[in-house]
């Protein structure tokens, strides 16, 4: 029998269909803080993270916070410049391991796209480390759909 490098008609029954979110139909949902939107592309099982494409404009800060578990970032375009002092630019990859602490700030003038992985929680911290609010996979999926539901969008199912 011949080999083919074309995919078979039929796929075994051990391979599962891919879970596909095609960015272009999902919204950019706006945060509480101005300048600052993400578009939602996966919610993890059990609350446990989530994955977004994250976009802020030039100028704005993310503020004080704290993560309860691991963060996976790569920038797609444009520069912010950590706490630390380094800037990182289109094509960086950070990982923020479990409880880091941490504020940037986005330079230039191009607006900010990163693709984010954020497992746990975020923990925004007030003047004394106190947690003043929380971004979790729960929190931001019903940001999507209060957004989806005010603008009378379809509800995609990202789980």
């Amino acid at each position: 029998m011949q080999r083919s490098n074309h995919a078979p008609a039929l796929l075994p029954s051990r391979f599962m269909p891919a879970c596909i979110s095609r960015s272009d139909a999902l919204p950019w949902v706006p945060s509480t803080t101005p300048g600052k939107s993400s578009k939602l592309l996966r919610f993890l099982p059990d609350d446990s993270g989530f994955v977004e494409l994250l976009r802020m404009e030039p100028g704005v800060a993310m503020p004080l916070h704290r993560h309860t578990g691991a963060v996976h970032a790569w920038n797609l375009s444009g520069s912010r410049k950590l706490c630390t002092g380094e800037v990182i630019g289109p094509g960086d990859y950070v990982f923020e391991p479990p409880g880091n602490e941490d504020w940037w700030k986005i330079v230039g003038d191009e607006p900010l796209h990163a693709l984010v992985i954020v497992m746990g929680e975020v923990e925004f911290l007030g003047p004394g480390g106190e947690v003043r609010a929380r971004a979790s996979a729960k929190s931001q999926r019903e940001a999507y759909e209060a957004h989806c539901r005010e603008h009378q969008l379809v509800v995609q199912a990202l789980m």
